[in-house]
């Protein structure tokens, strides 16, 4: 898998502005997991007490890279889409310079 390089501005077409915009573009970043939302207070009672692991342990990985999702922001109007995940070992983002 080779390494990709994206630009840092992607014209493509904007949801709220109905038109194609300039879009800057980054990499997604999941957030910070809330110890306090239902699914994680679900999960923490599963693992509690005695006895064997909730799932069991992975003997080998079976893919190399992850996915990687890029975060397009309109410069217009401030709006976020993402734009489906790219395998690949390195993930680029270069400003692109227009003769």
């Amino acid at each position: 898998m080779p390494e990709v390089k994206v630009p840092k501005t992607i014209t493509t077409y904007c949801p709220r502005c109905k038109a194609h915009t300039v879009h800057s573009v980054a990499l997604y970043k999941g957030g910070k997991r809330r110890a306090l939302a239902e699914g994680e207070r679900r999960y923490a009672i599963k693992k509690e007490g005695y006895g064997s692991k909730r799932k069991p342990e992975q003997k080998r990985f079976a893919k190399v890279t992850k996915k990687q999702v890029l975060k397009l922001t309109c410069r217009k109007c401030g709006y976020v889409l993402h734009r489906k995940g790219v395998r690949a070992k390195k993930f680029e983002i270069v400003e692109v310079v227009r003769r």
